[in-house]
């Protein structure tokens, strides 16, 4: 029998959820520095809408507790429904169920606060009683202590769950150079959120290749600096 995990992850054999990626939430990661988190969540988040990779976003107790998502992240998937729950298992929420069903892909990339809980919970449940497979992005989630993310990330591989990090994810997807229809949109993931990666990138293309300079869209969308009087 083959075993499904020698698969490498595509655009057809993949679906992906975000999980409680909230200021509450966030304000207790201490295993990941917390800007780099939202940074790898954003990038991981355009990976997913650039291969159109169906998608699920999920939030427990948005007003009374953990606030709303990331803008960053919302902004990606400007017409998305969040799924809003009160379990801190998302796989206890029949709406956040129905929406992997319907995708109907078995291998689910997780990314997810907190990894000792929620995204802890929820994979043990999708294998368990979901029969899925779990991609579960290390570098994308984030636990309340170094130990916490650790023990809970080997836990989670000794049952069985796929450890991988954001951009593995994304040129996992992409594969192959010649894939141009994506190549574009991989290219500016990679220099908007993959550091020196990023870097080397602008400068070949710059440098080696020529093109011209480039303005990020930020510094044109701010005012004029004007002087003091």
């Amino acid at each position: 029998m083959s075993n499904p995990k020698l698969e490498v992850l595509t655009p057809q054999n993949s679906q992906i959820i975000f999980i409680d990626h909230q200021p509450q939430m966030a304000f207790g990661v201490q295993s990941i520095d917390r800007q780099t988190l939202k940074n790898n969540v954003v990038a991981l988040a355009k990976a997913a809408k650039a291969f159109n990779i169906p998608t699920t976003i999920t939030t427990v107790e948005t007003q009374s507790f953990s606030g709303y998502s990331y803008p960053e992240l919302l902004d990606v998937f400007p017409d998305k429904p969040v799924l809003e729950r009160t379990s801190m298992n998302s796989w206890d929420d029949k709406k956040v169920r129905d929406a992997l069903k319907a995708n109907k892909r078995n291998k689910v990339v997780v990314s997810g606060l907190w990894t000792e809980v929620c995204n802890n919970t929820f994979a043990l449940s999708a294998m368990l009683e979901g029969g899925y497979e779990i991609y579960m992005v290390a570098d994308a989630s984030g636990g309340t202590s170094k130990e916490a993310q650790d023990y809970s990330m080997q836990r989670m591989i000794q049952a069985g769950v796929v450890p991988v990090t954001w951009q593995q994810v994304l040129l996992e997807w992409q594969r192959d150079w010649a894939r141009k229809e994506t190549y574009d949109a991989v290219m500016a993931i990679v220099r908007e959120h993959s550091g020196g990666y990023g870097m080397g990138v602008d400068y070949a293309y710059t440098m080696v290749h020529k093109a011209p300079q480039r303005t990020s869209k930020l510094h044109e969308a701010l005012p004029p600096v004007r002087a003091a009087a």
